[in-house]
């Protein structure tokens, strides 16, 4: 039992956003059913690697769901959606602006099955403005939201991230936080809610300290000359082992420490100079650190809080004492017994939450859904035999 076991959610979402932001409510004991295509293969599903006829992609971000596999194309498995509508409380979805629409289960349409319905679209851009119609990927949204134009140095241009920002930090993360305002709304004045989150809005609004600052002043961050950004001392170091340290002692005490421990206390003045002007601090560092190895490093700042790290792997990030001694990394059973480490949510590590199940096979769970939401066994056939519902026996997955 979580936090959110009364929580009863119908999830229309594909690809990463919406199934991360469900994976975060069913994490914290949310009721998840996710209805899929039966005969559209969610790319999150296909993604290698793979185990059995799953991505592992797919076996984490869908864990402690249900799966129902309905043609939503078809008027009586729509029916389907309406009969559970009753019982649930929250809708996600994913699709362009205009798609639930044509399919009737839009937010209006829904409302006026169950009052209370909080429903809450995902898309690039949101349901308004020239763009709503576009298609679009994390990329493009940090690339219009300005967070790409001073994420990177000058002589490299705007950057890469390795994970999904404005997706996951976007459209999930502010998906859930208000998702869960509009409970609380509900608890209130007992009405449902319409969420629209645009991941280019969140990804906007991710600016922070330099995007206060901009329209304040008028003058944008640049590449390579922010404090966040490479334009002083704070950043990364190649060792000689061709590993890399993180430096982000910032703050004159924790300076003061590490330009001591490493023998150069006559280079703190010099971490004072404006954001842009310590390029040459910056290239003493950089030779320093390539005469040793990662552990002497290690060694030498073990004992001393100064804002140094190792960047470390997925697989070396798991095996830190400090991620351990978290509990961050749990143990999800397959149907067949096999056991799949996964990175646990962090919501979850003092609410007593059970260990994980693995996401299901398409449509695993259909028909048990059909029948807890009271449909007959002569309709269930009649859906079976046209196609608009499946179990895995007669789906692929």
């Amino acid at each position: 039992m979580g936090p959110l076991s009364q929580l009863k959610v119908l999830d229309f979402s594909t690809l990463l956003p919406g199934p991360y932001a469900t994976m975060i409510l069913a994490d914290m004991g949310a009721d998840v059913i996710h209805v899929e295509s039966p005969t559209r293969a969610d790319l999150l599903r296909v993604t290698p690697p793979m185990y059995d006829a799953r991505s592992y992609a797919h076996l984490t971000i869908n864990r402690n769901k249900r799966s129902l596999a309905l043609n939503l194309k078809s008027a009586p498995a729509r029916e389907i959606i309406h009969q559970l509508l009753q019982s649930h409380d929250v809708v996600i979805e994913q699709f362009r602006p205009g798609v639930m629409a044509r399919l009737g289960l839009d937010f209006e349409s829904l409302k006026a099955i169950n009052p209370q319905l909080i429903y809450c679209s995902i898309t690039g851009y949101g349901q308004t403005g020239p763009y709503k119609d576009k298609a679009g990927h994390d990329i493009n949204y940090l690339a219009l939201s300005g967070l790409a134009s001073y994420s990177g140095k000058a002589s490299t241009g705007p950057v890469l991230s390795g994970t999904q920002v404005a997706d996951l930090a976007g459209g999930s993360h502010h998906a859930v936080m208000a998702i869960l305002a509009a409970v609380i709304k509900r608890q209130q004045d007992g009405q449902g809610s319409y969420i629209d989150i645009s991941m280019l809005d969140c990804a906007f609004a991710m600016n922070g300290m330099s995007g206060a600052a901009a329209l304040a002043t008028g003058e944008d961050p640049q590449l390579g000359a922010e404090i966040l950004n490479g334009g002083i001392f704070y950043d990364y170091y190649a060792t000689s082992d061709g590993q890399h340290l993180s430096v982000g002692g910032l703050e004159p005490k924790f300076a003061q420490s590490f330009f001591t421990l490493l023998g150069f206390p006559q280079w703190l003045p010099r971490c004072v100079a404006p954001a842009g002007k310590q390029d040459s601090l910056k290239q003493d560092l950089a030779a320093l650190f390539a005469s040793h190895p990662m552990q002497h490093w290690l060694d030498l700042f073990d004992a001393t809080d100064v804002c140094v790290e190792p960047v470390l792997s997925v697989q070396e990030a798991a095996q830190h004492p400090q991620l351990k001694e978290r509990n961050m990394v749990n143990q999800a059973i397959t149907e067949d017994g096999r056991v799949i480490p996964q990175i646990r949510s962090p919501l979850c590590a003092a609410n007593n939450v059970p260990e994980p199940k693995v996401g299901r096979l398409l449509g695993q769970d259909s028909i048990d859904i059909l029948k807890l939401a009271g449909v007959a066994d002569s309709q269930i056939n009649t859906l079976l035999a046209a196609g608009d519902v499946v179990q895995p026996d007669d789906s692929f997955t």
